[in-house]
């Protein structure tokens, strides 16, 4: 079964609003074995909505829409469904009551406008939405679903997952469609590729291999369709236990897997604690890493050592260090590592510093140039690293290296 995504504003089409929406359908789509064929952006335009609805019926028996069911005048996706269905707006009591108790729930006083959210087209098979005033509406067209949602991602999340998808499910028994994901770190896309090159020619003919890089970070995503789930996951299981004989050195863990978790993990295993002293990473290693549940089990805390002051004054640099070498310097990001673990009393700890960009570099010390140190009891490593010119991925994959630096030293793998 083939599905069509089309998501409705403006903000979409000027860059205002990232669309997080369709991926996160997307997945969950393909995991009720549902192919995602198509997804289209288009403006608060009725002429744009309408030839959107029209283009996706053609290819495609689910049409899934978000966006533009909202309070605000700019809102029209609901009229447009009306018009495309050939139906008029009704008021539904329903709906306005649970409008009516959402709002009072919050606080929040009723006006016209929450009052004209609940007119929905007539057709229109209405869908709860417990988290918000919009409620979803499911219509069965020319033998096809179309199903509209608000573009609220934790609003369109809860229909999906609590009405939409368990209905899909019940009326089409899809063949089941497998993802397995390896991540990997420590080299580039080109060199995996001809790392497994071998692998890759040998691979079971029915599976897709997918090559997904992002700051550093490689997923292999490894597809599989057929209709035997059993015999489909025997597959897999021997194809990627093939894959961790070739490249276990930069497999880092599976699926939805983060550096920050895996590190937390074997933090926990061991009971120690950790620190962080950050320059050019201005905090997004510690962000990372307090974006684990239960963290603070082993996170003590970070500095953010943005000037030398903070080096010489909170750090306890050596100003000889700063001299002599400069503050993007192996002895800088040691001393930083050292300084933070001994103040915050911690078993490990990470430094940073570099010189992020876009300015600020020189022929001797460029842009992207990022000195990372670990610090244990026993010990202090240090590694160099040039990123290149983009701040914000200088900043991603410069915390990512130092996680994986600790990673490393937790697990006495060679850096």
């Amino acid at each position: 079964m083939q599905a069509e995504i089309i998501t409705i504003g403006d903000e979409l089409l000027i860059g205002q609003v990232i669309d997080t929406n369709s991926a996160w359908m997307a997945g969950k789509l393909n995991e009720a074995g549902i192919d995602v064929i198509r997804i289209t952006s288009v403006g608060d335009r009725r002429e744009e909505i309408l030839s959107a609805l029209d283009e996706a019926v053609k290819r495609a028996k689910i049409i899934l829409i978000t966006g533009g069911i909202g309070p605000t005048p700019d809102d029209i996706t609901k009229e447009t469904l009306a018009a495309y269905f050939d139906c008029r707006m009704v008021v539904n009591e329903k709906i306005l009551k649970e409008i009516e108790k959402f709002l009072k729930s919050r606080s929040i006083p009723m006006n016209e406008q929450n009052r004209k959210q609940a007119e929905v087209p007539e057709k229109a098979e209405l869908l709860s939405n417990q988290y918000g005033t919009a409620a979803g509406m499911w219509f069965e067209e020319q033998d096809a679903i179309f199903v509209s949602m608000p573009g609220v991602p934790h609003e369109m999340k809860a229909l999906m997952e609590h009405e939409i998808i368990p209905r899909l499910r019940k009326r089409f028994l899809s063949p089941p469609i497998l993802h397995r994901t390896i991540l990997t770190y420590g080299t580039f896309e080109a060199k995996l590729a001809e790392i497994l090159s071998d692998y890759e020619k040998n691979l079971d003919p029915s599976i897709k291999l997918a090559y997904l890089p992002s700051n550093g970070i490689i997923r292999l995503r490894f597809t599989l369709h057929g209709s035997d789930e059993k015999e489909m996951d025997k597959i897999l299981d021997r194809e990627i236990n093939r894959l961790y004989q070739i490249i276990p050195q930069y497999i880092l863990g599976t699926e939805e897997d983060t550096l920050e978790k895996i590190v937390g993990m074997l933090l926990k295993k061991k009971g120690a604690t950790l620190s962080v002293a950050e320059s050019c990473t201005g905090g997004n290693l510690s962000r990372r890493i307090t974006s684990v549940p239960g963290s603070s089990a082993y996170f003590t805390g970070s500095v953010i050592a943005y000037s030398n002051d903070i080096k010489l004054n909170v750090l306890n640099i050596n100003l000889k260090s700063l001299t002599d070498h400069g503050s993007v310097s192996r002895e800088v990001a040691e001393e930083m590592a050292t300084g933070i673990r001994d103040r915050f009393k911690t078993d490990y700890s990470i430094s940073t510093t570099g010189i992020a960009g876009p300015d600020g570099g020189t022929a001797e010390k460029p842009v992207g140039l990022v000195w990372i140190a670990v610090a244990s009891k026993e010990k202090v490593l240090s590694k160099k690293f040039l990123f290149g010119g983009n701040r914000e991925r200088n900043i991603e994959r410069a915390s990512l290296a130092g996680l994986n630096m600790l990673r490393k030293m937790l697990l006495k793998k060679e850096m």
